[in-house]
C-alpha cells in the first residue's frame, strides 16, 4: 500500500475506535495531499456572501440601471400607494417612460394630473433620471374592424348586418 492509502486507513480506524468507545472523532492535524491539486491560495476558501459576489457581478456588468427599472413593476403598489396600484398597472418600462394601464377613464385623467408627483416619487425611489415621463392609457374598447360581419373599408356601421 502507499502512503497516502495508508494514513486514509489509519484515519477511518481512529474514527470508528472513536465512536465504538463514544468519543468524539480525533481532530485531523494535517490535510492530505491531492495529486494534481491547484495550489491554495491564501483566503481563496474563505466563505462570501452570496449576496456580495451577486452585487459585485451587477456592477462589473453594469446592470443596476436595468434592476432598478424593474423595480417599477415590482414595488409599483408600495411606491404609489395600494388605492391607486388597485386602479392602474405598469403595461411596460422602456426609454425612461412607464406605460400604464388603468381600470376606468376617470383614474386615467387622475393619473395624468398626478404624473409629475409620481414621477418625482419614482425618481426618489429608483434613482434620479430613471423616470423622465408617465403615458397613462384608459380601458381599451373592443375593436370593431375584425370579425365575421365587418367589411373591409366600412368600418363599425356594417358589424351588425
Amino acid at each position: 500500500m502507499t502512503d497516502d492509502n495508508e494514513d486514509v486507513l489509519r484515519l477511518a480506524r481512529e474514527i470508528a475506535d472513536a465512536y465504538r468507545n463514544g468519543n468524539a472523532p480525533p481532530a485531523r492535524t494535517r490535510r492530505p495531499i491531492r495529486r494534481n491539486a491547484p495550489a491554495r491560495r491564501p483566503g481563496r476558501e474563505d466563505g462570501v456572501a452570496l449576496g456580495d459576489v451577486l452585487g459585485e457581478m451587477v456592477r462589473n456588468q453594469g446592470w443596476n440601471d436595468r434592476l432598478a427599472a424593474s423595480r417599477v413593476f415590482s414595488d409599483w403598489a408600495s411606491i404609489v400607494g395600494p388605492e391607486v396600484a388597485q386602479h392602474c398597472k405598469v403595461d411596460h418600462f422602456t426609454d425612461g417612460v412607464v406605460y400604464l394601464e388603468t381600470s376606468s377613464t376617470a383614474w386615467a385623467k387622475e393619473l395624468k394630473m398626478l404624473a409629475p408627483r409620481l414621477v418625482a416619487k419614482l425618481n426618489e425611489e429608483l434613482g434620479d433620471g430613471q423616470v423622465l415621463r408617465i403615458d397613462v392609457r384608459g380601458p381599451q374598447a373592443p375593436s370593431w374592424k375584425k370579425g365575421r360581419r365587418s367589411v373591409k373599408g366600412r368600418g363599425p356601421r356594417d358589424t351588425y348586418g
